[in-house]
C-alpha cells in the first residue's frame, strides 16, 4: 500500500483522534469508516461517486443551516 501526506488542522486531527474505536486505529481506518457511512445506492442501483459526494454536501448544508424550508423558498421565489 502506498501512502501520501495530507495537511489537516490540529483541531481536525483532534476530532479524528476522538473517533478512534481502538487505540492504534489509523487515520486511514477512521476516514474509510466515515466514507462508508455515505450510502452506496438504493433499490434502483448504485450511486455515482459524484452523487454520494453531493449527499454528503447536502447533509453538511442541513447541519450548518444553509437550507430553506418551503415557506422561505416560496417567499424568496415570489410564489
Amino acid at each position: 500500500m502506498s501512502y501520501t501526506t495530507i495537511q489537516i488542522a490540529k483541531s481536525t486531527r483532534e476530532k479524528l483522534n476522538a473517533l478512534k474505536y481502538y487505540k492504534r486505529a489509523t487515520y486511514d481506518e477512521i476516514i474509510e469508516a466515515l466514507i462508508a457511512l455515505i450510502p452506496e445506492g438504493d433499490d434502483e442501483g448504485k450511486y455515482t461517486q459524484e452523487f454520494r459526494a453531493s449527499l454528503l454536501r447536502g447533509l453538511i448544508d442541513i447541519k450548518n443551516r444553509r437550507t430553506y424550508n418551503t415557506a422561505e423558498l416560496r417567499s424568496r421565489l415570489g410564489v
